[in-house]
């Protein structure tokens, strides 16, 4: 702004103010001597081509052709401004009295270029180096009309355009087809910008009152209300603002529902905002800070992500590599089943799908918000419906570093029970996701039909759950997974199922509605690997009826194989029990129950041929005693050998035969000595 007034106060004021001892040379001769004139202050050539015609009264003013004023020498970007024609005019009567009031001031396609220089050198700061006499930076009231008061009635703008290069950072900044109007009824007072104008190829408008016009001038924090709309998206702002250095305070309200225009706008890609964070609209109302750091600061603010209403105080800083958000964000109910299931659908459960769903969802989960800044959010809310699951009461910390998101949740209610552990969305290279839970006292039937349509199981327990998946998609995602886990349960029903009617008829026809079993606990632990869940020690009790379980559960392609042993038992103590093996088996849209004949069969002739074995082996025991028990007796009817205790009947035999050898040797020497 303040370079545009004193552009034009510093081209045309300058041969307004000699007007009246002028008047009487030839139009060509003004325009000659406000050039020179110009040069002579700023170092810069003003070039007027065409016919200068000036007018004297009731107002002195002056209309001229083409004109440009040159750029820096170090610049080779062109004119530093250019216009088709230029118009202004002054309160004759006014100007006599000392005053300065412009009544009218036109410019026909006007294009600007402001540039600064790799070392830091500005096209728009005239003097010193620059050449001119004004004072270095015009600092000074060194210019023809610089630091006069002034007023203004009305200054337009048609086809203009603007630019802004820094050859430092190598960024440009471009404004094409700016129409607007600038009014300054008091120099040190109110004043109103009004103009449209079209960046990157997004037309927008753009209106500001500017409580004191002066100080604003000079760059100090004054009372300011502006309002920004492209497309069907407007931002407003009501407090105050300076722009040297840049810095605002005030109420802001922003209705961000053509978010495409706004992003283009920015020159930045719109982000693909997940249906109930943003999709279809944000908007943002509260108190906002921007410091001269560039940090911006969010207090009492109220932001909507399309349905989703949150209360927000936030800090955005810009500095180092990448954004930084730190926010404390409470809400009422949230809706976020359509953010985590996708444009695509659900990802399965109850009426969205559940069991009956033919698989995954396949559409390519987009996550690449989590790339556009560094976040830590505190997050309060009465409830959260995730599609997947439904929450109660839920605080958690989200910590997002370089696109790895880390929910902290310390305290969840949900399903009757709490959830606590920690849960990951990590897009460095691609997608995963990982989680440590731990559910404590959920009820089993609405927390399975929300995960998977399935609700058989009525009860409540306790379950800790590692898992890790990675994928583009929920159906990748699902046939990744590996991880481990426990589930116990206390008393319960399982509907659908009578195990105790099955054993006693052995008919596998007691499944379906109207059927039971009611069980007293489950225990399980699994483990998971490339999306197939596996188990071998399920104990399930129940009134004279209990069960173990092996097998495995394909989560990624949702299938089941998977056999219980129940054994109804005909009394209490456990004693007369019958055992039939149950297969269950197929998809979880269809699953197939049968009793397992085979597999009975071929474990009651394994038992049958296990008993024969021991009869046989206790038979040849049995014989193998009562040979020793004649051999015994031979020894002590023919031989005279008592077995002694411990001795086994080998010993006594070679005993035995000692002795005889022993008295039989002594009988031949005593024959050999003669008897002596």
């Amino acid at each position: 702004m303040r370079w545009l007034i004193r552009l034009v106060l510093g081209a045309l004021v300058l041969a307004f103010l000699a007007g009246a001892a002028v008047i009487l040379i030839p139009s060509d001769k003004i325009a000659g001597l406000a050039a020179s004139r110009f040069a002579e202050i700023t170092g810069r050539r003003l070039q007027i081509d065409g016919a200068v015609r000036p007018s004297i009264w009731p107002v002195l003013g002056v209309r001229t052709g083409a004109v440009t004023i040159s750029n820096a020498d170090w610049s080779d970007a062109g004119p530093m401004l250019s216009a088709q024609s230029l118009s202004i005019s002054l309160d004759m009567a006014a100007l006599i009295a000392g005053d300065v009031k412009i009544t009218g001031i036109r410019a026909e396609a006007p294009e600007v270029i402001l540039e600064r220089a790799r070392d830091g050198r500005e096209n728009w700061v005239f003097g010193g180096t620059g050449g001119g006499t004004a004072a270095p930076g015009m600092a000074a009231p060194s210019m023809a009309g610089e630091g006069t008061p002034f007023t203004l009635d009305l200054a337009e703008i048609s086809g203009g355009s603007f630019a802004f290069v820094d050859h430092g950072t190598g960024s440009r900044t471009s404004l094409t087809g700016i129409d607007g109007t600038l009014r300054i009824p008091a120099f040190a007072g109110r004043a109103e910008v009004d103009f449209t104008a079209v960046r990157h190829g997004q037309a927008f408008a753009a209106k500001a009152v500017i409580a004191e016009f002066a100080p604003f001038l000079e760059g100090r924090v004054v009372g300011l209300d502006a309002t920004l709309t492209a497309g069907d998206a407007q931002v407003a702002f009501a407090g105050r603002a300076g722009w040297n250095p840049m810095s605002a305070d005030g109420e802001v309200t922003a209705d961000l529902g053509d978010l495409a225009a706004i992003t283009r706008l920015a020159g930045v890609t719109r982000p693909d905002l997940p249906p109930g964070l943003g999709a279809q609209g944000v908007s943002v109302k509260g108190q906002m800070t921007l410091t001269d750091a560039l940090s911006l600061h969010l207090r009492g603010g109220v932001v909507g992500l399309d349905s989703n209403r949150l209360g927000v105080e936030a800090d955005l800083t810009t500095a180092g590599d990448r954004p930084k958000l730190s926010a404390q964000v409470s809400a009422g109910a949230l809706a976020l089943a359509q953010a985590v299931a996708g444009q695509g659908g659900a990802i399965g459960g109850g009426a969205r799908g559940g069991t009956q769903a033919a698989g995954w969802p396949t559409e390519r989960i987009d996550v690449s918000a989590l790339g556009l800044m560094d976040a830590t959010v505190a997050l309060t809310a009465d409830s959260v419906d995730l599609g997947l699951a439904r929450l109660g009461a839920t605080r958690l910390l989200m910590t997002n570093d370089r696109g790895r998101a880390v929910f902290d949740l310390r305290q969840i209610a949900a399903y009757q029970g709490t959830v606590t552990g920690q849960f990951v969305v990590n897009s460095r290279g691609g997608l995963s996701v990982g989680g440590d839970l731990r559910l404590s006292d959920l009820a089993m039937q609405p927390l399975l039909t929300d995960l998977g349509g399935f609700d058989r199981l009525i009860g409540r327990g306790d379950l800790t759950l590692t898992f890790l998946g990675v994928g583009a998609s929920v159906d990748a995602i699902a046939r990744s997974l590996s991880g481990s886990g426990r589930v116990s349960l206390g008393k319960g029903e399982l509907r659908g199922l009578d195990i105790a009617g099955m054993l006693r008829t052995l008919d596998a026809g007691f499944v379906g509605e109207g059927q039971k079993t009611i069980f007293d606990a489950i225990t399980a632990g699994f483990s998971i690997d490339k999306g197939v869940l596996s188990n071998d020690d399920l104990a399930f009790k129940a009134p004279y009826v209990t069960a173990t379980g092996a097998g495995r559960i394909g989560i990624g392609a949702r299938t089941l194989e998977y056999r219980l042993r129940p054994t109804a038992l005909a009394a209490v103590d456990g004693s007369g029990g019958v055992m039939v093996p149950l297969l269950i088996r197929g998809t979880w849209a269809n699953p197939k129950f049968q009793l397992d004949l085979e597999s009975l069969a071929r474990e009651r002739f394994e038992e049958q041929a296990k008993a024969m074995e021991a009869r046989a082996r206790a038979e040849a025991k049995a014989a193998e005693a009562r040979a020793k028990a004649e051999v015994e007796q031979k020894l002590q009817e023919e031989l005279g050998i008592t077995r002694q205790d411990g001795e086994s009947l080998e010993d006594a035999a070679r005993r035995g035969a000692q002795e005889a050898l022993e008295a039989e040797a002594a009988r031949a020497l005593n024959r050999l000595l003669g008897g002596n």
